[in-house]
């Protein structure tokens, strides 16, 4: 029973909003400020980094947990199916409405490190050294979509990986496309912390 349960439990995890959590620790609805996602980048700037990193731990923790989880139980194809209900469970939050609710970039991250690692450390190091150096999140975003879908092409992976990959890496970038415009237009909210 489990075995047919666990993608349930994928979505579900998704769905947890440890930003909203987080907020309610400093009495702040993450959902009516900043970009209003509940998100970790959205964490980091109203809550501050210590429970920015802790949404972001929490992130990619369910998205890893929910992939990893249904590898187990149904092998390479679970482990797609299962991360993919964590990211919509995650961006589509069934608790606040299935309203847009998140980018679902950690929680694909979390599911890299479980079923891709080699390919989560790649994609991390190019985001820290995108965001580092234009302090633009989401182009930090992008860039590790972008790298991810690259890497899925040249390194041997189980055909549900590289499929993953590349539909997972296309969503980051698709709910990504106002930033980008920002980006251009001069717009773009630059990340800066501000000790909480």
């Amino acid at each position: 029973m489990l075995k047919y349960v666990i993608f349930v439990l994928a979505y579900l995890a998704g769905a947890i909003p440890f930003a909203y959590f987080a907020g309610t620790v400093k009495q702040v609805d993450v959902r009516k400020g900043g970009s209003g996602n509940i998100g970790a980048t959205n964490a980091f700037r109203l809550l501050g980094p210590k429970l920015g990193l802790a949404v972001l731990a929490g992130d990619s923790l369910k998205g890893a947990l929910a992939a990893w989880s249904c590898y187990y139980f149904w092998g390479p194809w679970g482990g797609l199916v299962g991360g993919m209900l964590a990211i919509a469970g995650h961006s589509w939050n069934p608790f606040f409405g299935f309203r847009p609710t998140g980018k679902g970039a950690a929680t694909g991250l979390g599911i890299l490190i479980a079923l891709m690692p080699k390919i989560a450390l790649i994609v991390t190091s190019v985001f820290v050294l995108v965001v580092a150096t234009t302090r633009f999140v989401s182009a930090g975003s992008m860039a590790g979509a972008m790298m991810t879908m690259a890497s899925s092409l040249l390194f041997p992976l189980p055909l549900p990986y590289r499929l993953f990959s590349l539909v997972v890496a296309s969503l980051v970038l698709l709910r990504h496309r106002a930033n980008l415009k920002r980006i251009i237009m001069g717009i773009e909210p630059r990340f800066r912390v501000k000790p909480k």
